[in-house]
C-alpha cells in the first residue's frame, strides 16, 4: 500500500471513530501510532510520539489557554456576568424583539469574557429563555436567539478558536484578536435587524413591552454592566496598543478580573476553588485533542496527504475563492456531528499548506473559519449549541422548536459569512492597523 493510501486510510478510520462518539484525542493519537508504525517501525512511532507531549506543553504560547479559561470562569463565578441580560433589556425592552436583542449583546459581552460557545448559551439558556416565555414570546425565538447568540463565544475575542489556530498555522494571535472584533460586532449587529424585522412584520413572535424604565432602573443598569466592558477593554486594549502579547494578555486578564472582583466584594474561596477546578478540566480536554491532533499532523506529514492534496488542487483550482467554498462546505458538514476544536485540530494539517500555496491571508481566513464552525454548532442533526440548551432547560423545551428558531439565525450567519468572504477588509482593517 502507498504512502497516501495508508494517510487517507487514517483520516477515514479517525472519521468513523469520531462519529460513534470516541474521545477526539485518543482517536488522534491512536490512528496516528498505527500509522506512524505501518509507515516507518513501531519503535519509530514510539519515539516520535512521546516527545510531542513534553513539546507542547512546553510551548510558551499555549499558556495563554488556561489563563483566558481562568479569565472567563473567575468572572462567572465572582458575578461580574450577573446582570448582563437585565441591563441590556432596560435599554431594548420597548424595541421589537428587544428581549431577543439583548440576549445577543449581553451574550457578545459574555462571550468576550468566556472565549467558549457552550459556556455562553448554557449561561443563558437559564437566564434568558425563562424571560422570554414569561414575555410571551415563542420558544422557537427565545431559544433559537440563545443557541445562536452562544455562538458568538468562538469569534469574539479572546476566543480558544483563535490561539489553537495561530499557533498550529503559525499565524500572530494578536492580529487573529483584533482581526475578530469587526466580525464579531458584525454578526451581533445582524443577529438584532433580523430578530427586530422578524418581530415587526409578525408582533405574535415577541410582544413588546411597553413599560418604560425608571431613571432609577436605567442607573442600575448602567452599574451593573461594567465589570465586563472594562475587563475586555483592559485585555484587547493592551494587546492592540503593544502593551503586552496575546500569551501575556490571558494572565492580564485573570489578575484583572480578580482585581474588579475583590472591588465588588464579590469573589470567594469558593469562587476561586470552583474556578479554578473548571479552568483545569477545560485546559485538560483542549490540550488532550491538541495533542492528539499534533500526533495526527506528524502522521499526515509522513504520508505525504497533504503536500499531494495541495499540489493536485493547485493545478487544477486557480481561484482561491473556490477552495475557500469547498472547505466551507466541509466545515458546516463536519459540525453537524463534530466540535470545533476537533474539526480545527483535524483539518489545519490539510488545508494549512493548500492556503499558503494559494497566498490566502491566514488572519482573513481563521475568522472566516471560527465563522464555519459557528455555523456548524447550531446545524442539524447535531447542532452542539441547541443540545445545551435542552440539556438546561429539560422538558420544557422542544427540540424541533430550537432548530427552528435557529434556521433563521443560519441564514443570517450565511450572509454575514458572504460579506467577510466578499469584503476581507472587514477583518484585516484592525490588524493592519495595528501592525
Amino acid at each position: 500500500m502507498e504512502r497516501i493510501e495508508i494517510g487517507i486510510l487514517g483520516i477515514v478510520i479517525a472519521l468513523v471513530l469520531m462519529a460513534l462518539r470516541m474521545q477526539v484525542g485518543v482517536v488522534l493519537g491512536l490512528v496516528a501510532f498505527v500509522g506512524i508504525s505501518v509507515l516507518t517501525s513501531v519503535s519509530a512511532a514510539w519515539g516520535i510520539l512521546t516527545a510531542i507531549p513534553l513539546n507542547f506543553i512546553a510551548d510558551w504560547n499555549l499558556s495563554a489557554v488556561p489563563m483566558f479559561l481562568l479569565m472567563g470562569y473567575i468572572a462567572a463565578q465572582a458575578g461580574l456576568t450577573k446582570g448582563l441580560f437585565q441591563s441590556a433589556r432596560i435599554f431594548l425592552g420597548r424595541v421589537p424583539g428587544g428581549l431577543a436583542s439583548a440576549t445577543v449583546i449581553a451574550s457578545a459581552l459574555f462571550a468576550s469574557a468566556s472565549g467558549s460557545s457552550v459556556a455562553t448559551a448554557a449561561a443563558f439558556s437559564r437566564i434568558a429563555v425563562p424571560e422570554m416565555l414569561k414575555s410571551g414570546y415563542k420558544s422557537s425565538l427565545a431559544t433559537g436567539s440563545v443557541a445562536a447568540a452562544g455562538t458568538l463565544g468562538s469569534l469574539i475575542p479572546p476566543s480558544i478558536l483563535m490561539i489553537l489556530f495561530g499557533i498550529f498555522t503559525e499565524t500572530s494571535i494578536g492580529s487573529l484578536f483584533i482581526g475578530g472584533i469587526l466580525p464579531g460586532i458584525l454578526s451581533a449587529f445582524a443577529f438584532i435587524v433580523m430578530i427586530t424585522v422578524r418581530a415587526k412584520l409578525d408582533p405574535t413572535l415577541a410582544p413588546v413591552n411597553e413599560v418604560r424604565a425608571t431613571h432609577q432602573e436605567t442607573w442600575e443598569a448602567l452599574r451593573g454592566i461594567w465589570p465586563l466592558p472594562t475587563l475586555i477593554l483592559g485585555v484587547l486594549g493592551g494587546i492592540f496598543a503593544g502593551f503586552f502579547s496575546p500569551t501575556e494578555a490571558g494572565a492580564v486578564g485573570a489578575a484583572l478580573a480578580v482585581l474588579i472582583a475583590v472591588v465588588r466584594r464579590t469573589l470567594s474561596v469558593k469562587a476561586i476553588r470552583t474556578a479554578l477546578i473548571e479552568t483545569a478540566e477545560g485546559t485538560s480536554t483542549v490540550f488532550v485533542i491538541a495533542i492528539g491532533a499534533t500526533m495526527f499532523s506528524v502522521f499526515l506529514g509522513l504520508s505525504s496527504v497533504p503536500n499531494a492534496l495541495a499540489d493536485w488542487l493547485l493545478g487544477v483550482i486557480e481561484s482561491p475563492v473556490a477552495v475557500i467554498m469547498a472547505i466551507a462546505v466541509i466545515y458546516i458538514l463536519l459540525g453537524m456531528f463534530v466540535d470545533s476544536v476537533s474539526i480545527m485540530l483535524l483539518t489545519i494539517p490539510i488545508i494549512d499548506p493548500i492556503l499558503k500555496g494559494l497566498g490566502v491571508d491566514m488572519i482573513w481566513f481563521g475568522i472566516i473559519a471560527i465563522k464555519l464552525l459557528e455555523i456548524g454548532m447550531v446545524t442539524p442533526p447535531v447542532g452542539l449549541n441547541v443540545y445545551v440548551i435542552r440539556s438546561a432547560l429539560g422538558s420544557s423545551v422542544n427540540i424541533t422548536d430550537v432548530f427552528r428558531g435557529v434556521s433563521w439565525f443560519i441564514l443570517t450567519d450565511i450572509v454575514t459569512l458572504a460579506l467577510l468572504i466578499g469584503f476581507p477588509a472587514i477583518t484585516l482593517f484592525l490588524p493592519q492597523i495595528m501592525n
